[in-house]
C-alpha cells in the first residue's frame, strides 16, 4: 500500500449470498467488531435486492455500499437489468464490473465491460473493474499482455479525470473460490504491471492515484502480507467477506501502520 498517493479500499463481494434479513443481521454483527478504519475505506457490495436494506443497515457505520453489476443503458426495454442511475439514486457508491464470473457465465466481454464503465462514471459511481487470467493463460506466459489488454479495453474513452475514480481489481481466475492464492510477489508484480499500463495511458500522476486491489482468495491469514506490497492497495474479498469476524480481520490488516 502507498497511502501517500492513493486510497486503500477493502471491498466485500457477496456474490449471490445473503437475504435482506441476513444482510441486516450481518451489519448488526459487524458494527460490534469493525474498528474505525482510519487507513482504509470499507465497502460492501451486495446483491441488487439487498441494496436498500444495506443502505439502511450500514448508515451509522463508515461503510460504503456497492453493487455487483450494472447495465450500460440508462433506461429502456431491458427486462431484469439495473441502470447506473438507479443504483446512484439508492445511495450506491461503488459497482463491480467485469468479474470473471460475469464473463464466464453471462457472456460479458471487454466491449460490454467498457460500456458499463462509461455508464457508471457518467452516473457518478466508482467502478471496481476486474481483470485476471486463467491458469492456462498464466502457464502460457501471457498474463501481462492479457491484463494490459483488459485494462486498456475497460478504460477506452475514459478521460484522465474520470480514470482517477476507477478501481482496478486483479483477480487471477485460478485463485477465485479455489483457496489458492497468488504469492505476495506474484500479486504485486501484476498490480505493478497494471499501474504501468495506466501510466502509459494517462501519465504518472494518474497512475499513482489509482487504487489497485488484489482479489484472489484474500483471507485473514494472508491479508497482511499481500497488503504490505507497494502496489497492492486493498482487496476485493469473496468468501471471507460473508463472515463479520474474518472481514474485520482483513480490515485490521489494512489498518496496519
Amino acid at each position: 500500500m502507498n497511502r501517500r498517493y492513493r486510497k486503500t479500499i477493502i471491498a466485500g463481494n457477496w456474490k449471490m449470498n445473503k437475504t435482506a434479513t441476513e444482510t441486516k443481521k450481518f451489519a448488526e454483527e459487524l458494527k460490534t467488531m469493525l474498528p474505525k478504519a482510519k487507513w482504509c475505506e470499507v465497502v460492501v457490495c451486495v446483491p441488487a435486492v439487498n441494496i436498500s436494506t444495506a443502505i439502511r443497515a450500514f448508515k451509522d457505520m463508515r461503510v460504503s455500499i456497492g453493487a455487483e453489476n450494472v447495465f450500460y443503458e440508462r433506461s429502456g426495454a431491458y427486462t431484469g437489468e439495473v441502470s447506473a442511475d438507479m443504483l446512484k439514486d439508492l445511495g450506491v457508491k461503488y459497482v463491480i464490473i467485469g468479474h470473471s464470473e460475469r464473463r464466464q457465465y453471462f457472456g460479458e466481454t471487454d466491449v460490454t465491460v467498457n460500456k458499463k464503465v462509461l455508464a457508471a462514471l457518467e452516473a457518478g459511481l466508482h467502478p471496481i473493474i476486474c481483470v485476471g487470467e486463467s491458469l492456462e493463460q498464466r502457464e502460457m506466459g501471457i498474463t501481462m499482455e492479457l491484463i494490459a489488454l483488459q485494462v486498456k479495453a475497460a478504460l477506452a474513452d475514459v478521460p484522465a479525470e474520470k480514470a482517477r475514480k476507477c478501481v482496478i481489481a486483479y483477480e487471477p481466475i485460478w485463485a477465485i473460490g479455489t483457496g489458492k492464492t497468488a504469492t505476495a510477489e506474484q500479486a504485486n508484480e501484476v498490480c505493478n504491471a497494471i499501474r504501468a499500463t495506466i501510466r502509459h495511458l494517462y501519465g504518472a500522476r494518474v497512475a499513482r492515484s489509482v487504487t489497485i486491489q488484489y482479489g484472489g482468495s484474500m483471507n485473514p491469514g494472508n491479508a497482511a502480507e499481500l497488503l504490505a506490497q507497494p502496489d497492492v492497495d486493498g482487496g476485493l474479498i469473496g468468501g471471507a467477506s460473508l463472515k463479520p469476524d474474518q472481514f474485520t480481520a482483513i480490515v485490521n490488516a489494512a489498518n496496519q501502520e
